[in-house]
């Protein structure tokens, strides 16, 4: 072979091989690049995760029933829409339905906030969040996020029907709150046993009471909460399947 051949076929050698060099050098940028990419991916979820977690622990550190307002963008309706009425609700649960009557004339921007949820289907698949079992007996639900700090994007008040002694018998619906008397939103709670509440802030808004079903609620209370805790999510999931009106 000529020199001038066998020089340029050295020459085409070294260019594959610089060729060959360069590609496995960027794939191996690419493989490290990725890595770095996931790493940073579980970092950021594990962030996101702890932060929630923390945040749905101090939701719940209360010892009264008491969400953080508003999640959602909905408009409240007006009182009048419940006035002077009584409507006969069906909860429907996966524990069991419950039959509630709810007092309009006592109770009208309650009703009417509860009621228009119901229909549109806010309330369906949601959980209901918290149970206590110790001085407080009530399981909550309404909370669309399951964290306690979930609202329908708007806030009400003032307290409507609350007992001036405290006094929420057992079969009690009533709207839960902050300790700021207008910051009833979508969360409420059943009384399955006889419970004394503060009435120093005003008392809770009663707005309905359990006409079939209590002892769905009495069995759940009765399996606790899910740690065993006096306050906490009930051992027993219940998710609202529906709500009905009329």
């Amino acid at each position: 072979m000529p020199t001038t051949q066998r020089e340029r076929e050295k020459a085409r050698r070294r260019q594959e091989k610089w060729t060959q060099r360069q590609a496995q050098a960027r794939a191996r940028k690419q493989r490290a690049w990725a890595i770095v990419g996931i790493v940073v991916g579980i970092a950021l979820v594990t962030a996101v995760v702890v932060l929630a977690l923390n945040a749905a622990g101090e939701a719940d550190t209360a010892a009264e029933p008491s969400p953080t307002p508003a999640t959602e963008d909905r408009e409240l309706p007006p009182a009048s829409a419940a006035e002077g009425r009584e409507w006969q609700t069906t909860l429907s649960t996966s524990a069991g339905d419950i039959e509630i009557t709810l007092d309009g004339a006592a109770a009208p921007q309650a009703v009417a906030s509860f009621v228009t949820l119901g229909e549109s289907g806010y309330f369906d698949g949601t959980d209901c969040h918290r149970l206590t079992t110790a001085g407080i007996f009530v399981l909550q639900c309404g909370d669309p996020t399951g964290t306690g700090t979930g609202g329908p994007g708007y806030t009400f008040g003032p307290i409507e029907n609350a007992p001036a002694d405290g006094l929420y018998p057992a079969g009690t619906v009533a709207m839960a709150r902050t300790a700021d008397p207008d910051s009833m939103g979508s969360q409420f709670f059943l009384v399955y046993e006889d419970t004394t509440l503060p009435t120093d802030t005003g008392g809770y808004t009663v707005f309905g009471t359990i006409t079939t079903g209590l002892d769905v609620v009495r069995a759940v209370a009765d399996a606790g909460t899910a740690d065993g805790a006096g306050d906490g999510s009930p051992a027993t999931p219940v998710t609202i399947e529906g709500v009905e009106s009329q």
